[in-house]
């Protein structure tokens, strides 16, 4: 497995951990970690606070040209908010762990330019569906439903 996307789902499993949604993500640039982060809704009590979202902010402030070489890991297919923080960074490639509990706009972000491969990991894919069994009423409220 690659060493990225095992960090992006030892992300998740440490949101699970803490209560939350089993979700993470990391940020690679000139093939080193420069941000991770893990879905933090419960936790934090926030509206926003997905796993990318809080990767790209622990990742700080960076220059443009870095997004534009950068690749983003996630264990799940990205929301239309968390692809639209691909898209306006220009990040121009997106790992994604499974996109078989959850597709978001894959399509429309290869539309854009965006290198998206899916790798339908099976641990990604065990961690959520067994959270979104034990939890639908979390999950639906993640996904806005």
């Amino acid at each position: 497995m690659d060493k990225f996307l095992k960090a992006a789902i030892d992300e998740a499993k440490s949101g699970l951990s803490e209560g939350g949604i089993p979700i993470g993500s990391v940020l690679v640039i000139d093939g080193k970690i420069v941000g991770r982060g893990h879905n933090k809704r419960i936790q934090n009590g926030s509206p926003i606070l997905h796993a990318e979202m809080d990767c790209i902010e622990n990742a700080g402030r960076l220059k443009a040209s870095d997004y534009r070489k950068a690749t983003l890991y996630s264990t799940l297919s990205p929301c239309d908010m968390c692809s639209g923080s691909v898209l306006l960074y220009g990040i121009p490639r997106l790992i994604v762990g499974e996109n078989i509990t959850f597709k978001g706009p894959e399509d429309y972000l290869k539309s854009r330019g965006v290198d998206v491969v899916v790798e339908n990991n099976e641990e990604c894919i065990n961690l959520m569906e067994k959270f979104i069994e034990s939890s639908p009423d979390l999950w639906n409220e993640d996904i806005g439903e």
